[in-house]
């Protein structure tokens, strides 16, 4: 059993007292980044089996017994249980994520699983097969998203990855917005990453057409956000014409019914009451809206071949609502993007006023959409910056 940090190593005499092999290796470089830390330490274990989580996830205990008997089949090469939340009911910003990812787990990641279609690892709390690691070709640091990567390479390779739902291991999810920002531009850059390496590989394969064209579609997920932000900059035009094909704009509703219904279904598994969760669901509308130039920065690098640093998101201890992420080292400085944001929602804004008396009405309501969304992003940001700075004085006078 290995844990990795950084700088220096020690093994705990307690453990190795009971017959328990436990480490805790620190490493005194950054290099290849996590995918360097999960290759260091893949040379350092001695297992066949290895589980891998990120420092904020809890495993049950019985977490082992219950998905090390997959492996008994020659070809699973990894085991994915599902995310679950220390903190779901910290903040509404909390609980509008834990709606995104419950969104991810209990929907995508299970059709996924069902159809047959290629899984991901997602990076924490799961298992792979040592065999499999090494013959997909390791831990590579060429991307942000090294889970990605090596789950596509090791499909690619033959291997099979199962989702295990029933297994939840819980998480804390970021209370700070720029957290957010900073996790969902690196899921966001290294999305691309992959896709750039290993779409032409999937695409070359011997797969059925159904698993290509799907991967595709997986790999590709984030260009929703480039064209979220080209969507509304084109509205200018249709506005200023009076372009008849804003009339076209209220049929769009049905092709933005998709993501509710997913949310909404994801929502059935807390039994009795969970509708109550969809209160949440306007405020992930709003991010998901408000994000988008946030995440399309972030894929700007992938496409234009910049690598980046891996940035990992800030982890507070966050459980309760007495807990306060604001007096950590660790806290994030507001990002310069928020004044771009607030750019943004003004030109929806007015956009909007330039549509309401004109032929483009229909698209008023979505451009209001839009200027909410990114209001909702900057304005946070900007709060909490200020709840951040505001500890910062109290605590220098004490």
């Amino acid at each position: 059993m290995i844990r990795l940090t950084r700088q220096g190593s020690w093994r705990s005499g307690r453990h190795a007292q009971t017959g328990i092999d436990i480490q805790h290796i620190h490493r005194s470089h950054r290099a290849g980044f996590k995918a360097g830390a999960l290759a260091h330490g893949l040379h350092r274990a001695t297992g066949e089996l290895l589980a891998i989580f990120d420092a904020d996830f809890v495993p049950p205990r019985d977490f082992l017994r219950r998905l090390v008997p997959y492996f008994s089949a020659p070809s699973v090469g990894c085991v994915q249980a599902r995310w679950d939340h220390l903190n779901r009911a910290y903040s509404i910003l909390t609980q509008a994520q834990a709606m995104g990812i419950d969104g991810h787990f209990v929907v995508e990641q299970r059709v996924r699983s069902r159809a047959g279609f290629f899984l991901n690892f997602n990076g924490s709390a799961g298992m792979w097969r040592r065999a499999c690691i090494e013959d997909a070709g390791g831990w590579q640091a060429d991307t942000l998203t090294e889970d990605l990567d090596l789950s596509y390479r090791a499909q690619l390779a033959g291997w099979r990855i199962l989702y295990v739902p029933d297994v939840r291991v819980v998480a804390e999810l970021p209370p700070q917005l720029d957290a957010l920002r900073r996790q969902q531009a690196r899921w966001a850059q290294g999305s691309i990453q992959v896709a750039r390496k290993i779409l032409p590989l999937l695409l070359g394969s011997d797969q059925p057409l159904r698993i290509k064209a799907e991967g595709a579609i997986h790999l590709t997920g984030y260009l929703v956000h480039p064209l979220l932000l080209v969507t509304l900059l084109l509205t200018l035009p249709m506005v200023l014409t009076n372009s008849r094909v804003s009339a076209l704009v209220p049929y769009c509703f049905l092709a933005t019914a998709g993501p509710p219904l997913l949310y909404l279904l994801a929502q059935t598994e807390h039994g009795p009451g969970w509708w109550r969760e969809l209160r949440f669901a306007p405020i992930l509308l709003l991010l998901g809206v408000g994000l988008a130039l946030n995440n399309t920065v972030a894929m700007a690098r992938a496409f234009l071949g910049r690598k980046g640093q891996f940035q990992r998101t800030p982890k507070f201890a966050i459980r309760g609502s007495q807990d306060r992420w604001q007096d950590s080292t660790y806290a994030l400085r507001c990002t310069s993007l928020v004044w771009c944001e607030l750019l943004l929602a003004a030109f929806a804004l007015a956009l909007a006023w330039l549509a309401s008396g004109g032929e483009a009405r229909p698209l008023s309501y979505w451009l209001v959409i839009y200027a909410l969304g990114y209001t909702c992003v900057a304005a946070i940001s900007l709060i909490q910056a200020v709840q951040a700075r505001r500890r910062e004085t109290v605590q220098a006078r004490v």
